[in-house]
């Protein structure tokens, strides 16, 4: 009977032991898995940050170079930074309206003119243009004056939409 007893404890303990074993492995294979996946992780964002941190020092380089060329003129920089950033400005503004569905249009003129002489269909494409942003007006919303060669906005009352003749009739 004690023979019987101990063989039996000692296949019991060595069973324990296999599953004790077992456990122990798939535990350091887990953290071995996590490990390698955090050491992966860990290594993406050191790459990111290497090279966000190469564009950076490579746009200081060229705001250094451009505050160079400027010279004493400094005022000029935020403006070449401006101009060249217009193109993205003007298509978010463009994005902004191009969903826009005017299928039509309807303008009533009695044929007369208003208090400020212009007719009710030039009040009306004035206003129509108008109410697009001009890049001018962005710039100095922005406050940033654009350079001579960008041109430079015309008064209102030179504006060729203001010069059309009045109309009498629907359109």
């Amino acid at each position: 009977m004690a023979r019987l007893e101990k063989t039996e404890l000692a296949q019991e303990e060595i069973n324990k032991r296999k599953v004790e074993i077992t456990a122990e492995a798939e535990a350091e294979r887990q953290r071995r898995i996590a490990k390698g996946e955090a050491d992966a992780i860990l290594a993406k964002y050191e790459a990111e940050a290497q090279g966000i941190q190469k564009v950076l020092e490579a746009k200081a380089q060229g705001y250094n170079k451009l505050v160079e060329i400027v010279g004493d003129d400094k005022r000029l920089v935020p403006t070449l930074l401006m101009v060249e950033q217009l193109p993205e400005i003007i298509a978010q503004q463009v994005k902004a309206v191009q969903d826009l569905k005017i299928d039509k249009v309807t303008v009533w003129d009695g044929g007369g003119n208003s208090h400020n002489g212009k007719s009710a269909t030039s009040n009306f494409l004035s206003g129509l243009i108008n109410s697009l942003p001009a890049v001018h007006d962005l710039a100095k919303q922005a406050g940033v004056e654009l350079p001579e060669f960008l041109g430079q906005l015309t008064p209102p009352e030179n504006n060729a939409i203001d010069s059309v003749p009045p109309t009498s009739h629907n359109q």
